[in-house]
């Protein structure tokens, strides 16, 4: 079965992987002995069939699929760390909503959750939400998984229902979230969110309305392409035009004014309708954030049903590449003094524009392999890179498949480039974590080896 190929794969670490650690963090350690075999990979955090997890114990099935590289990110919170200039953006964006959205009593409106655990049930990250069972979003192969019934959450998203069911009507949360993906400069498998959710009752949305008093919050009508069937138009609209201004009024914030905006429609499970928003940043449209007006099924199921809301979603890495001109994910992770010390800034409002490191140069390697019968996804294999290779792994990408004509085998063939961030590496340091890559590749994901 898949899923127990990615657990042999997710609890991996060997000799050679520490070497490779080791090496990223830019430690001139050398290499003793022979190389060691994939049979050697022993898992983090497991003693028998348990996890130990952020001072919790978890038993591991069939789900399990958490990586040594994965594990070792849980806990580090880059979002709290000061200076850190994801914590720059996230403390920007408090602040924001703690001045412009002020209560009846001076207090912030918005209250702010940046502390609470990445580990969250399956249903937190996919039911609470209304996502269907058969929704790919679910897959083994994107997502981490502790367990059958917990994970390592997918989205800030997982923590809306039980903040509204706590009875909050308007709050933040920011946190670590954690995706099987591709391996580039814009992905990596630990990222940050900042969610925003906001509630309405009756007299708040249509203070200041003409006749609001005889406006209704809700009907029962059939949905369409602009509201859910249980929205009247008018309360929909208001909705998301308060929605809209308030992340024009967010972004102009991060990005100054003068910002071009346009809004794009799309499709989330717990919003409708839904839109992301896209800005001209140096002549480029970039997609920032999502949003929508939040499906009345869910705010009902938290036990608000006689409030409407919306709800906004969006990437902190991806805004800090943007305003401080960052070119790679894996900086955010560097422990590098030349990095760090550039958000060191008196002013979180201060602009800082990012002087690049010296770029190292890279080693590239291809592997090529046939792919088994059945159970082989390209996440698996990124996931495996990613253990092994850690920082060191720049970029994976699929150059060539290939169908034999007449065993109907078909074969894959992966360039990895290797680039330390910190120094140059050399050839015998990319070989050894080449070779330990198609081992696994062959031993953990049961494919036939061309090299």
């Amino acid at each position: 079965m898949i899923c127990s190929t990615l657990r042999r794969v997710g609890h991996v670490h060997i000799y050679l992987v520490r070497k490779a650690s080791g090496v990223s963090k830019g430690h001139h350690q050398q290499t003793v002995g022979s190389r060691p075999a994939a049979s050697e990979f022993a898992a983090q955090g497991a003693s028998g069939n348990v996890l130990e997890l952020l001072g919790k114990s978890y038993p591991q099935d069939n789900y399990s699929n958490l990586s040594r590289k994965v594990l070792s990110r849980v806990g580090r919170n880059l979002h709290n760390q000061q200076h850190h200039p994801l914590w720059l953006i996230k403390e920007r964006v408090k602040e924001h909503f703690y001045q412009q959205y002020v209560g009846r009593f001076g207090t912030p409106l918005f209250s702010v959750y940046d502390d609470l655990s990445p580990v969250v049930t399956t249903w937190q990250n996919f039911d609470s939400l209304l996502i269907p069972a058969d929704h790919p979003s679910r897959k083994k192969g994107d997502n981490y998984y502790v367990n059958g019934t917990h994970m390592l959450r997918a989205h800030t998203s997982a923590h809306q229902w039980d903040l509204l069911h706590a009875g909050l009507d308007a709050f933040l949360v920011v946190g670590d979230v954690y995706r099987r993906d591709q391996i580039d400069s814009q992905h990596y498998p630990v990222f940050h969110q900042l969610e925003g959710v906001r509630l309405f009752l009756k007299h708040e949305l249509f203070t200041g309305i003409k006749d609001g008093e005889s406006l209704q919050l809700f009907e029962q009508s059939s949905r369409s392409a602009c509201k859910q069937e249980t929205h009247t138009m008018e309360a929909t609209k208001l909705v998301e035009f308060d929605l809209k201004q308030t992340l024009t009024r967010l972004v102009t914030h991060l990005f100054g004014d003068g910002l071009d905006i346009r809004w794009v429609d799309c499709y989330f499970p717990f919003t409708h309708p839904s839109f992301e928003m896209e800005i001209n940043f140096h002549g480029e449209w970039l997609e920032v954030l999502g949003c929508g007006v939040m499906e009345q099924q869910l705010v009902n199921s938290a036990g608000a049903q006689d409030q409407i809301g919306w709800a906004f979603g969006l990437g902190l890495e991806r805004l800090a590449m943007i305003l401080y001109d960052i070119p790679d994910i894996r900086l955010f992770w560097s422990e590098d003094e030349r990095f760090l010390k550039q958000f060191r800034v008196s002013d979180i409002n201060q602009k800082v524009k990012f002087q690049p490191l010296s770029k190292y140069p890279a080693v590239i390697n291809d592997i090529s392999f046939w792919l088994p019968s059945e159970n082989y996804t390209e996440n698996d294999f990124y996931d495996l890179v990613r253990t092994i290779g850690g920082d060191l792994v720049e970029k994976v990408e699929l150059i060539d498949k290939f169908e034999h004509p007449k065993t109907h085998k078909t074969s894959h063939c992966y360039r990895i480039t290797y680039r330390h961030m910190e120094r140059t590496l050399s050839q015998r340091e990319v070989r050894r974590v080449h070779q330990a890559v198609q081992e696994a590749a062959v031993q953990l994901l049961r494919v036939e080896g061309r090299f």
